[in-house]
Order: C-alpha cells, then structure tokens, then sequence
C-alpha cells in the first residue's frame, strides 16, 4: 500500500512522494515465520550459513559516489541450499564524515513495491540531515519481486493502460462482469510472468533477507528508516529477530493486527480526512473549482463530477480520455502531500472545463506510468504481496455490495471506488501465507512509531496502535496534514528523529509535534 515515486507531485513533496501509501490492494500486514521467530542473536540454521557469510561485490553504479551489489538469498526460506535462489538488488553511498560511524541505515520508502535503490539514490542519500548521513552508510535493497530484485510483471504498457481505465464503480451486472474480467486477467499475466516468484515474496521473506544483508554488512544490529508499508517491513523484522534491532524509525505506520477488509476500510476513511483538509482550504479561495461554500457542497460537487465523467470521459490532449476511474486516482494521488493541493485545484478546474491532462498526470504519477507509456513494476509488486500477507478483503461482488455502504459512510467520495478495489485479491494465483495479528518485538532496543494526525494512507489510530502492540515502541505524534512525517518541515519531528538516529535515544512519550 504506498508509494515511491521518483517524479513528484511537488518540490517539498519529495520524501512524501517517495514514501507514500498505496491502496491498490489495500495495506499489507500479518506475516509469521516459526522458524525464524525466537531465534537467537547468534543462531544460524546450517543451511543458511552460506547466505549469512556471502561477501558483497561492490562496483561503483550510478552519480554521487554510489555502490551496488548484489545479496543472494534463497526464494525459499523452508528450502535453503536447493539452487532455488533469489538476486537482490542493493546499493550504499558510504559515509563522508571522518567521526565515528555508527553503521549502515537501512532505508524503504513502501508500497510494497516503491523501490528502496531508487529512494535512496533520489533523496536519502542527498536529502536525509548531513549530520545523519555522515555517521551512517546509508543503504538501500529492493524487496524481492520489486525493481531490481527479480520484478514481479502481470501486464503489457498497453494491457496496463486498459487496466487503469477499468470502471471500478460497477452501475449494472455487465459492468460488474468487466471488472471482475479484468482482475482475473491481470492476476493470471502474473501467474503466466512471475510464476516462479510469485509465491515467495511475502513482507516476512522480505524481512528475513534484511538480516541477510545486515550480516553481509558486517552489522552487529539493524539500523533502518522504513516509511508506510516501509514500516511494517521494519515492524516484522523487529519480532522475527528483536535482539538484532538497532535504531528503528516506522513512520506512517501500518496496524498489522487488522484484517484486509478494515484496513482497506479505515484507508478509505484516512483519504476522506485528507480530501475534508483539502476542501476547507479550497472553499476559501477564490477560483475555487469545488466552489466557495461549504465543505459538503465541496464533496457533492466532486461526486457530480466523478459521475458525470462515468458516462462521458473528457479529452486529456492523448488517446487516453479521463474517466472516472482515473480522475479519482488523480485526486486520490493528490491527497498523501498537501503540497500537491495547488495542482490539484488547477487540474480539476481544468478537468470541469474539459480537459482531463492535469488529472491524468496526477494520476500516472500515482501509477507510477512514465511519460513513453511504460509502467514501473510497483502496480504489480503491490498486490502480489499484499495478496500473499493477508487473506482477500472480499471474495466475491456480492461481497462488495453489501460492504459498500460502509465504505461510503467512510467516504462519500471514494467508498465505492475503494471497495470495489479491494476485490481484486479474490482471483489471486497463490493462496495467503500470512494473517493478521500484532507484533510485539519483544526484547527489542527502542522503536520510534511516527503517526500524522491527517495522514490519508495511513491513519493516525494504525501508528497508535503499533507503538502499543511493539513492547519497546515510542510513539512521535505529528499535528499535520500529508503521508509520512519525516522530512516533511517539521523541526520538531525532524530532531526527535535525528536525536535517535545518532543517540539512541527516544523521544519523549506521547511526545505531539506541530
């Protein structure tokens, strides 16, 4: 559930845009591994030795001083040894400073799917507090399955393009049939592409390949930022291996103790808080494309253009026209970074007027569909671990329908959308290796959880809840609006982090940051 991207919606919005939350398939969370849990600082299973000793190749890659490598792990954890292995894509800018190191700080922006290589060498690595860097390596490695780890592929550039058009608010039966029709087509183009990986890429494998690089690091504890989806990534590694947690940082976190329907439910919830702050901003300015009233006037107008663009799709200046499937994702894109909101304002006055461009920018950008038509591989990373981490938030449409109106009442303006979304795990090709239920690192070294109160991907009461279930947590609580907290401009936030990250110590309790 979150996203990545490397293209913006806004200069300040470079970490939120790399860090974001994706909903596609809803949140991921409920991963276990009775293998690996309880297992102590200094235990390797025989047949995991030769993964735990491998040395890294480095080789210079990309601008500024960057490194690459490459991290063998097994594609099954239950069959090590076997021939069956994966190549994980890893790279490191090495620290600058001439002080004391503290180690490698591992870093994931979420998704799943957002590519932590290209984070890193996009902002961490340049944007993360020069103090910061200069005691740390910072290091980055993509999750199997995405981007240069062995990508997850479903569909062809112009299958892709059919999907995201796809009518995800169904009016009849017929309609109903082609979106089914479409979530099987995509879930068998995974199954025909990736069927090797597929059923090997859950959040818990991704975690246990972390210990993997950690050791091949030559770090005695994992130091990590994770962001959205990022921190459940964080959050299972601390309770599959919580004397190994050095310096964690969960921000926008993820409650892995509920089910896919009410995480999927809750974010739907999360983007109506965003769309609220975004209409009390809007209304009061002149020009305002959801008029200048009141915040319900603002939302019903949204709903009539959502509508209307259902049977009539506008012109985007492309063969591409904008319906209302792709206009909802474009303000949906719009809501995880309160920066974008200008640019969403220009693109709906636009859009109301006939031209549907600027919504469907924002809506490529949220798909992460660059401008020659081609797809990175995070639409397709996303739900084959989501799918895998938790059983199907619905089964059937008729599920659907009878969930929709709590999803409305959630949000009036993206419930059913976002209902009807959740279904595409129904027709997945592997069955669920994970469940929901919480994480408790117990024995861990202190966890900083991060939550913004009007985070749209992921709810303030998920941050909550995690800092409560993880036994060493602190929860850092910023007063905002945006996804993520982190180098968002607050100083508050900013140096209770940074004072963990090269002290170790926490911030205060219930500690609240404007």
């Amino acid at each position: 559930m979150d996203f990545r991207r490397r293209r913006t919606l806004s200069t300040r919005g470079a970490a939120a845009a790399a860090a974001a939350g994706l909903l596609f398939t809803g949140c991921s969370a409920g991963a276990s591994d009775p293998t690996a849990a309880s297992m102590p600082a200094r235990a390797v299973p025989a047949a995991l030795k030769p993964y735990y000793e491998q040395t890294l190749s480095w080789r210079a890659c990309g601008d500024a001083g960057f490194e690459c490598a490459t991290l063998k792990a097994p594609l099954d954890y239950a069959k090590p040894g076997t021939g069956r292995d994966l190549r994980l894509a890893v790279s490191r800018k090495k620290a600058p400073g001439t002080g004391r190191r503290l180690g490698s700080l591992l870093v994931n922006p979420g998704g799943p799917g957002g590519s932590a290589i290209g984070y890193l060498q996009s902002y961490a690595a340049v944007g993360y507090p020069a103090r910061v860097r200069a005691r740390y390596d910072m290091v980055a490695m993509d999750p199997r399955g995405v981007a240069g780890s062995e990508p997850v592929t479903c569909l062809s550039d112009k299958q892709m393009d059919a999907f995201t058009q796809t009518d995800q608010t169904p009016d009849a039966p017929v309609e109903t049939g082609r979106l089914v029709a479409a979530y099987k087509k995509f879930a068998r183009g995974c199954a025909t592409r990736s069927g090797k990986i597929l059923g090997h890429v859950s959040t818990v494998e991704s975690a246990r390949d972390m210990d993997l690089l950690r050791a091949a690091l030559g770090d005695k504890r994992l130091s990590y930022v994770g962001a959205s989806y990022g921190t459940f990534l964080g959050a299972a590694y601390a309770d599959l291996y919580p004397r190994r947690v050095g310096r964690l940082v969960l921000d926008g976190a993820l409650d892995p103790a509920l089910s896919a329907e009410r995480m999927n439910r809750d974010q739907t919830a999360g983007f109506e808080t965003a769309f609220t702050a975004f209409a009390k901003d809007c209304v009061r300015r002149d020009g305002c494309p959801l008029g200048t009233r009141t915040v319900a006037a603002a939302r019903d107008r949204l709903g009539a253009f959502f509508a209307r663009l259902d049977s009539h799709p506008v012109r985007t200046g492309e063969s591409r026209k904008l319906g209302e499937s792709l206009a909802t994702m474009g303000v949906i894109a719009a809501m995880y970074d309160e920066t974008a909101w200008p640019q969403l304002r220009t693109a709906l006055r636009s859009a109301m007027r006939g031209d549907g461009g600027g919504l469907l920018n924002l809506a490529d950008l949220y798909y992460e569909r660059d401008t020659d038509g081609s797809y990175a591989n995070l639409m397709y990373a996303n739900p084959a671990v989501n799918c895998l981490d938790l059983p199907p938030a619905f089964r059937t449409p008729a599920q659907v329908e009878k969930a929709v109106p709590a999803f409305e009442k959630a949000s009036p303006v993206f419930g059913e959308t976002l209902a009807w979304a959740a279904l595409n795990c129904a027709y997945w090709p592997v069955p669920p290796t994970g469940k929901p239920h919480p994480l408790h690192a117990k024995g861990a070294a202190p966890i900083v959880v991060v939550g913004t109160t009007r985070d749209p991907a992921t709810p303030y009461p998920w941050a909550r809840a995690l800092a409560t279930q993880l036994s060493s947590a602190t929860l850092l609580t910023y007063e905002g609006d945006g996804h993520t907290a982190y180098g968002r401009g607050s100083r508050c936030v900013d140096t209770a982090i940074n004072t963990y990250l090269l002290t170790g110590r926490p911030p205060a309790r219930h500690k609240r940051c404007p």
